[in-house]
């Protein structure tokens, strides 16, 4: 039985971490993947947030599950236009300055010119500044050098770039002959992959579901509320399909699916984790149970918004989470062939 094709899943990960889309800027991203569902003849409607639903009708219209994975990213935007020409950025989504030192980058502005730039320290210099190692990453310190002839803002002004333009990192994505696909933005275009890669299984393969399934492809869970709404009445099931994160302390790993039992925002549902692990020992699927502190997932929010779901999150181990991350195209084939068997398996409740 095959599960998806690894290899086109790989490829598809390619060209999603390759369309910017940090939160609040999801606009082309969410244009792809409604154009790839319609190809398959999937229905699909955007919500007024901008993300995108696609449904599958099952054997039983009455009781529903809803999957979701987020195409929006962490990112930044134009904070100011400092006298230099340089910009100071405002983050977007939970991560740290470190993480994007000496990173490219793009501006896009509010009448979609785009422009490329670096983001480095002030103090970059080893030959000026002689704290160069020890200044603290911050917004004070971090800016975006144009690839622009600038002298001061004025200059930058007229090139149309603004305070509140998006700013997008290079994704650096690369895949490797052992397996291993390596880029920003795993998390969570990764999970966004599998899902469309197993709803044109479904298609392909004429499977009928045993329930009506929504397929949440939600645009804002960097931020926390991309999948707090939109949830049918009829829905019992709500499992969020998004990144395991790998460290000390933590037993996933880049090779196996996560089956989250906690995060931040408390445990999921004991049920539904017990059954998904059953599902994974039953049909030889590599698993791994997990505890994910700094983390809340589009079913979190879900839950907090107050809906009367079951709630459930699995995904891919995603080493260096929100930073360079990187997993292995086993870990995609077992979040795959677990999230095939759930989807025809019957519900908890």
């Amino acid at each position: 039985m095959s599960y998806g094709n690894s290899d086109k899943t790989l490829e598809l990960i390619k060209k999603l971490v390759s369309i910017p889309s940090p939160s609040g800027n999801t606009y082309e991203v969410i244009s792809f993947v409604e154009n790839y569902l319609n190809e398959l003849h999937i229905e699909t409607k955007r919500n007024r947030k901008g993300g995108l639903i696609a449904t599958i009708k099952g054997k039983d219209d009455s009781n529903h599950r809803m999957l979701t994975a987020h195409v929006d990213t962490l990112g930044a935007i134009v904070k100011e236009i400092k006298p230099s020409g340089r910009l100071k950025l405002d983050l977007i989504g939970g991560f740290k300055y470190n993480s994007i030192e000496g990173e490219y980058c793009e501006i896009e502005t509010s009448s979609g010119k785009k422009f490329t730039g670096t983001i480095l320290m002030h103090q970059t210099s080893v030959h000026v500044y002689k704290d160069a190692g020890k200044a603290e990453r911050n917004q004070d310190n971090m800016e975006v050098r144009l690839d622009e002839v600038v002298h001061n803002a004025e200059d930058v002004r007229t090139l149309g770039i603004e305070v509140g333009d998006f700013i997008s990192f290079d994704p650096r994505v690369e895949i490797t002959p052992s397996g291993f696909i390596k880029s920003r933005h795993l998390d969570d275009k990764a999970s966004v992959a599998i899902l469309l890669q197993l709803m044109k299984q479904v298609k392909d393969e004429n499977i009928e579901l045993p329930y009506t399934t929504h397929f949440l492809i939600s645009n804002n869970e960097e931020i926390g509320y991309g999948g707090n709404s939109n949830v049918t009445p009829e829905t019992v099931e709500y499992l969020a399909v998004d990144m395991g994160a790998i460290g000390d302390g933590q037993s996933t790993d880049e090779y196996t699916v996560s089956i989250c039992v906690k995060d931040a925002s408390g445990p999921y549902h004991y049920e539904l984790r017990k059954r998904l692990t059953q599902l994974a020992i039953d049909h030889e699927i590599n698993y791994k149970l997990d505890i994910y502190p700094y983390y809340g997932s589009d079913a979190s929010a879900a839950i907090r918004s107050g809906h009367d779901i079951v709630h459930g999150l699995i995904g891919p181990g995603i080493d260096s989470s929100h930073a360079f991350e990187r997993t292995h195209k086993s870990s995609l084939e077992n979040t795959a062939k677990l999230l095939y068997h759930y989807l025809l398996s019957k519900m908890v409740l």
